[in-house]
């Protein structure tokens, strides 16, 4: 039987920074952590993001676990994950933390 190569929380990490990686879905995560409730209507009537290319990014995010919701039309309906942000916002705190205090080798 193999080791496991990777920790669960180096696995949850890799999936939002994976999640995290396109523009696109940075400022629909901006939008939507900005929204006092979930965000009915189409997200390209409010970003500069194609409507062909939303429902593909948020699919995205919420296959990460980062947005909940409803993103097939006609029920459009989506908001962050408050329990998901919080594991994302300490999982990353934690992963910068760790060699803040070091010196770089390079220099």
């Amino acid at each position: 039987m193999m080791k496991k190569a990777y920790t669960d929380q180096e696995e949850q990490i890799a999936r939002f920074a994976k999640a995290m990686g396109h523009p696109a879905r940075m400022a629909i995560l901006r939008f939507l952590a900005s929204q006092e409730s979930c965000f009915f209507g189409d997200i390209h009537e409010v970003l500069p993001i194609a409507k062909a290319t939303v429902s593909q990014h948020l699919k995205e995010l919420k296959d990460a676990g980062l947005i909940q919701g409803e993103i097939e039309t006609p029920k459009v309906r989506y908001c962050i994950n408050r329990e998901n942000w919080a594991v994302a916002r300490d999982l990353f705190a934690g992963f910068f933390c760790e060699c803040r205090d070091k010196k770089s080798c390079c220099e």
